[in-house]
């Protein structure tokens, strides 16, 4: 049973409530028949080394180990480059072909907003998030700097101080994430010395060679370097204090800035697919999400494993445009 292409109106239609069953009559889970029946090629949009390198492999191996892909081989796909461009651009060559897959994140809707990714994440089809992740703050283990007031009140004397790395490329959220809390704390953000590198990973290379001061980037890269005492958190970007290695680490909130900002992580399919594929890689990723091996990836980097489906993926895609779009114009990111 072959059932058409999502368009947008069915997801309008989907969103209002209508459910997926209403527009594709006698659909449920039990019933959705599509099964990969070839390789599938995973399109990871980064270099290898950041947390969305790290979480695209840790679904591959937990997709593999579960056997949830039919038998069929998954291959992880590094495309680097563009903001993410080129591994959105080979997704959109596989039209309607499930057996492609793609990362997504929040990082994407910011490179859209700020004019920096050339494409609209929009056209593709958000099947599931499964990480919700903070943006810590770090420096080397012997900097001056001992708190997120250090920071703020150095900055505040002189912007151009401290070199600030972020990955991949300014106005993503690695420097939203910062800039958001440092504007509000009265920080001249538009001064700031921000470094991009090619991945988080090469950002605390950086870092602890002494070539930055500071670095905003998400746990997977920062909290085995600060576990090994190599570094110092300095402040979380999350709403709440987290758990685990960042019991410890204040919020900004904590640190009397009321700013915060959370992103998502999880996977793309081609614009096109229908229904039952949507219902394969929906439950195939739900069983990911629930398996302790994926839970202890997550939860060792200090984030929290969680499971949106499509309907809602597609909610936070579009609620993220308006909230990010209003966040650039604020901190006068709008001409990156």
């Amino acid at each position: 049973m072959t059932h058409p292409p999502l368009h947008r109106r069915q997801v309008l239609n989907l969103l209002a409530g209508s459910g997926a069953t209403a527009l594709w009559p006698g659909l449920s889970h039990a019933q959705a028949t599509w099964k990969p029946t070839q390789t599938i090629n995973y399109v990871i949009g980064v270099a290898a080394g950041g947390s969305v390198d790290l979480y695209a492999r840790g679904i591959k191996h937990a997709l593999d180990t579960l056997k949830l892909a039919n038998g069929q081989t998954i291959i992880a796909d590094n495309k680097p480059g563009a903001a993410g461009l080129i591994a959105l651009q080979q997704l959109q060559r596989s039209r309607g072909n499930a057996h492609s897959l793609g990362t997504f994140h929040t990082g994407s809707v910011a490179g859209q907003v700020t004019g920096i990714l050339k494409a609209d994440i929009r056209e593709f089809v958000p099947v599931a998030m499964l990480v919700e992740e903070t943006t810590l703050v770090a420096v080397p283990a012997d900097s001056p700097l001992k708190t997120a007031s250090d920071l703020i009140n150095a900055l505040k004397r002189n912007p151009e101080s401290l070199k600030i790395a972020v990955a991949p490329l300014r106005g993503l959220n690695t420097h939203l994430a910062i800039a958001k809390p440092l504007k509000l704390a009265g920080v001249d953000v538009a001064k700031l010395t921000v470094a991009p590198f090619r991945s988080s990973a090469d950002s605390m290379t950086a870092l602890l060679g002494g070539h930055v001061d500071v670095v905003s980037a998400t746990g997977p890269t920062v909290v085995p370097m600060a576990q090994a005492g190599r570094v110092r958190i300095l402040v979380s970007a999350a709403p709440e204090r987290g758990t685990g290695p960042l019991a410890k680490v204040p919020t900004w909130r904590e640190s009397g800035v009321a700013a915060d900002y959370v992103s998502y992580n999880g996977v793309l399919l081609p614009a096109g697919v229908d229904a039952e594929q949507i219902r394969f890689w929906e439950a195939a990723l739900k069983q990911v999400a629930a398996s302790p091996e994926w839970i202890a990836l997550v939860e060792k980097s200090g984030n929290k494993p969680m499971f949106k489906g499509y309907v809602d993926s597609h909610r936070y895609m579009q609620s993220e445009f308006k909230s990010t779009q209003e966040l650039v114009a604020e901190l006068g990111l709008t001409a990156l």
